[in-house]
């Protein structure tokens, strides 16, 4: 007698049209788009894919823009409306579940702090972060070609502004072989490095810095971890919100292995106000960009933007997000009924309904969804009222969110700063055996000559680093002359 088939697992359940909707883990790194207007339901999309996600043992990155993600961490109350909606789409199953969290913050405050060096971020990345124009972008790119040549890590801000100092005292001279270097743009990146410092940049920019490993963390039911970003103070500051997601995926690019199409992402990243990342951006940059999101797929890894219009996408962006879920549009401008068509237009049609029509009559927590089936091939466009979570649709309360934190498998890795040796240091010390040995040499010829020598070894950096260029062979490239390796967005490579 034969034994019954095993059920085929159909996929992450979103919600339901005139069939259920589902989105196959297979092709969930082909990534996707959530669309919509304000309120009309995208943060509740993203919970319930996170969620599954979670669920299936796929570790999940994404920004809490509003704040009221966090209560992912959290089971969720079973009020009558989520009931009505649970049973309306064939949820036999529902309940109330809370989600493995690691919270994150830049600043600390929310969440476990999150860092990166400035060698790690890259000059093209700090360049958009700090709003540089191409001649100072040039001397920016230059500095890093500096520090990377002569083995110098950049690793806080102090390191950064130690060599801009030598390079601006220095110019004329290494003008020979890294090109121009005027002295206004160096004034000027100081001056943007003073302001992302007051932004908090010497929160963020230092050691000990993220390892990724961190965020692809199994919790000991399988679940995958949700790791959330605090993200609301951030957005205040729309540039580096938008410049240091972008740096987390290039730094998934460059240090995970190749996959190929696994049967289930290896992590899932959601880049909320996705707009931001593309505003303003040169082409060089948006080119990198794409060919990230082009081939990061590879990698094993999803990425899913949500933003309020398809039209903040590039097309060369757009094409390649094959799971689509389509909140509601107002078409009350041009622009809007622009938006609506676009928006359409990317859909597989459906025959019962026209997509253009419908998109402007969607209710809160109804979308248009089209998934990728067998082949990648994209499935008809459902009209699709989405499941409710599990978790809390709301914000965790603080003695909740410590109460994770203390049970955080990553508590204690990243609370302490670690200030190791680095430019910073090592331009000063091999300033001050310039400055001694220049002393010792004079202090022959006088008492007050001396003093002067000893005076000088004793003050400013500036001062300090200044006779350091007539002695770069020797005193660097004997100890130090090796080449640091770039990725794609600048980055440097890691454990290679």
């Amino acid at each position: 007698m034969n034994s019954p088939s095993p059920v085929q697992d159909p996929g992450i359940l979103i919600g339901k049209g005139e069939k259920p909707v589902y989105l196959a883990p297979a092709f969930a790194n082909r990534h996707g788009l959530i669309a919509g207007a304000t309120g009309t339901g995208k943060t509740v999309s993203l919970q319930v894919l996170a969620e599954d996600f979670s669920r299936r043992g796929v570790p999940v990155f994404l920004a809490d823009v509003k704040g009221d993600l966090s209560g992912i961490s959290q089971p969720g109350v079973t009020k009558p409306k989520l009931l009505e909606r649970a049973v309306a789409i064939g949820l036999e199953d529902y309940r109330s579940e809370a989600f493995p969290v690691i919270y994150w913050d830049l600043y600390g405050k929310k969440g476990h702090r999150l860092r990166t060096t400035v060698s790690e971020m890259g000059p093209l990345l700090l360049s958009r972060m700090l709003g540089l124009n191409d001649t100072q972008e040039g001397v920016l790119y230059a500095t890093f070609r500096i520090a990377d040549d002569e083995g110098l890590l950049l690793l806080d801000l102090k390191d950064l502004r130690a060599l801009l100092i030598f390079v601006g005292k220095n110019a004329k001279k290494l003008s020979l072989e890294y090109g121009y270097l005027p002295h206004a743009s160096v004034g000027a990146i100081q001056r943007r490095l003073l302001v992302l410092e007051q932004q908090g940049g010497r929160h963020f920019l230092g050691e000990p810095a993220l390892d990724l490993r961190d965020f692809m963390r199994l919790a000991p039911n399988g679940y995958g971890y949700i790791n959330i970003l605090a993200a609301d103070k951030l957005m205040q500051q729309p540039s580096l919100y938008s410049t240091f997601l972008l740096w987390l995926l290039a730094e998934l690019f460059e240090e995970l292995p190749e996959v190929g199409d696994p049967e289930k992402p290896g992590l899932v990243f959601f880049f909320d106000e996705a707009h931001l990342l593309f505003d303003d951006a040169p082409d060089v940059l948006l080119d990198k960009i794409e060919q990230v999101v082009r081939l990061i797929r590879s990698k094993g890894v999803g990425v899913y933007f949500i933003t309020q219009s398809p039209l903040d996408i590039p097309e060369t962006v757009l094409g390649q997000l094959g799971n689509r879920i389509q909140h509601a549009l107002r078409a009350f401008t041009p622009r809007d009924q622009k938006a609506v068509r676009a928006a359409a237009e990317t859909f597989r049609a459906n025959p019962r309904f026209s997509a253009a029509s419908v998109i402007g009559e969607l209710g809160v927590g109804e979308a248009l969804v089209s998934t990728l089936q067998k082949k990648g091939i994209p499935g008809i466009v459902e009209r699709t009222l989405i499941r409710p979570p599990s978790s809390r649709m709301g914000p965790a309360r603080r003695a909740e969110r410590l109460a994770v934190m203390e049970q955080s498998p990553v508590r204690g890795r990243y609370d302490e700063v670690i200030d190791r040796q680095s430019a910073y240091e090592m331009l000063k010390a091999r300033a001050e055996q310039v400055a001694a040995r220049e002393t010792t040499g004079q202090g022959k010829k006088s008492r007050s000559s001396g003093t002067r020598s000893t005076k000088r070894s004793r003050g400013s950096l500036q001062a300090d680093i200044e006779s350091l260029v007539n002695r770069m062979a020797g005193n660097f490239g004997s100890s130090l002359g090796r080449q640091i390796a770039r990725g794609v967005l600048g980055a440097i490579f890691r454990g290679r």
